[in-house]
């Protein structure tokens, strides 16, 4: 506005046939359109913005928890495997053993008629029509750590 009155001082004639009064000094900084050429300014929804970020945090933060869950399962599998080992080795361990296993080799789990154990290296199918056993429990195999992962279970025992 004071350039246009400076204008005016100096005997300049402004050619703008808008009145001074009503033009803004700066119109780059207006927070709305200054003229009808202008891009056109609408203030956002903040009530959307809002519910679309708190959608996709929702989003992003459950499928965290859904992988957060399935580790859990994974590591809830482990021990439950872990815990049957410990529980089938304290089994060998009790059980009558006439040789020293081999970590890696395959030995058998017997149960006898006075239901006390006994670890072979003779499979079911290899005994002769004499077994010293009641009931064949499972196939095992001694791990480096000295504990016993069952190879499979026999029928009765699933």
């Amino acid at each position: 506005m004071t350039k246009k009155k400076d204008d005016k001082e100096l005997g300049k004639e402004s050619k703008t046939p808008i009145d001074p009064d009503k033009v803004a000094e700066n119109p780059g900084l207006l927070p709305y359109a200054s003229n009808v050429g202008a891009v056109s300014i609408r203030p956002e929804d903040k009530g959307k913005i809002v519910g679309r970020a708190m959608s996709s945090m929702a989003d992003q933060t459950n499928r965290q928890m859904d992988q957060i869950k399935g580790q859990i399962q994974t590591l809830a599998g482990q021990a439950k495997q872990l815990q049957n080992r410990v529980e089938i080795s304290q089994q060998i361990y009790d059980a009558d053993i006439n040789f020293e296993p081999v970590p890696g080799k395959v030995y058998f789990l017997y149960q006898k008629k006075d239901e006390t154990m006994l670890l072979s290296m003779i499979a079911p199918n290899e005994w002769g029509r004499k077994k010293p056993f009641e009931s064949f429990v499972a196939s095992v195999q001694l791990l480096s750590d000295h504990t016993w992962e069952v190879i499979e279970y026999s029928d009765d025992q699933k």
